[in-house]
């Protein structure tokens, strides 16, 4: 094989690499830069190394410890529920029903829509005089209750779009491998007595585990970096109350012209969400889904 034969696969595949490089990596790379300059470095002025001083500033800064609190919050309050009601939900529209068709396609609507307009629905609904409160007074409360005004509120209520934009997303992974189950092995697990909800718990989860963690997984990081539905419902607050990581990181770039120290969040986020992917790689080799 002569030296241009083997060199064709990367000729090809050298376009792609260098838009990947100059869109992603050169720019990953600035910002790893960025993160040792100086704090007020905007993009007008050449930066000035300064070192540790960004991560120090970052670890007394209360309002990014609050961040990080509302981010795990949020991954500990989205991630079980997309990962259980998904899988029930892909249970129920797995069934030969009439019309089955369009239950999955009204449960996968939500996933198309765009998040401005779920986002701006949302909203609406959450109103002093929204939906949510007017059935909540129909109930003989006295008050309604301030689902994003409120700081015991706003986060969950954020958290509600979330779970109900993704159900639909992570129905249809879990539909996948539901269907990818022969039916033999429910009509033993009958002979057995696994009948019901019982062959679900005997067969389907430990056939699905794969699935499970994948979901899991792909909720987590999502999870982690949730920005578009703090944007538009609470941007944030009250009172930081909503505030995550991402959206701190873009006050800090984009409203505050902190580049240096938006780029050094942004590096420490990158290191989470690094650790949390090698934590899966590790718990699925140890679990035995890969293999």
């Amino acid at each position: 094989m002569s030296r241009l034969q083997r060199l064709k696969p990367y000729l090809f595949l050298l376009p792609a690499l260098t838009i990947l490089f100059v869109a992603v990596f050169l720019p990953a790379i600035q910002a790893f830069s960025l993160s040792f300059s100086r704090f007020e470095y905007d993009l007008t002025q050449p930066p000035q190394w300064v070192g540790w001083s960004n991560f120090e500033k970052l670890m007394q800064d209360r309002v990014f410890q609050q961040t990080v609190r509302n981010t795990l919050l949020y991954v500990i309050g989205v991630v079980p529920p997309l990962v259980i009601l998904s899988l029930l939900l892909a249970i129920l529209v797995n069934q030969r029903l009439p019309a089955i068709l369009w239950f999955r396609t009204i449960f996968y609507t939500p996933v198309v829509v765009s998040m401005v307009v779920a986002g701006l629905a949302w909203k609406a609904i959450y109103l002093s005089n929204g939906l949510f409160n007017q059935f909540w007074l129909s109930l003989g409360f006295k008050e309604g209750i301030g689902w994003l005004t409120n700081p015991k509120w706003a986060i969950w209520s954020v958290m509600i779009v979330t779970i109900w934009k993704g159900l639909g997303y992570y129905m249809v992974i879990y539909l996948a491998g539901l269907q990818s189950i022969p039916p033999e092995l429910y009509e033993a697990g009958a002979i057995d007595g696994s009948v019901g909800w019982k062959k679900h718990l005997d067969i389907t989860i430990p056939l699905m585990r794969p699935y499970i963690i994948l979901v899991a997984v792909i909720s987590a990081l999502s999870a982690s970096k949730v920005f578009e539905e703090v944007y538009l419902l609470t941007q944030g607050g009250p009172n930081n109350a909503s505030k995550t990581v991402v959206y701190y990181m873009y006050e800090k770039a984009f409203r505050e012209l902190e580049i240096s120290y938006a780029c050094t969040i942004g590096l420490v986020l990158f290191v989470f969400i690094l650790v949390l992917s090698l934590g899966n790689l590790y718990f699925s080799k140890m679990t035995g889904v890969r293999d």
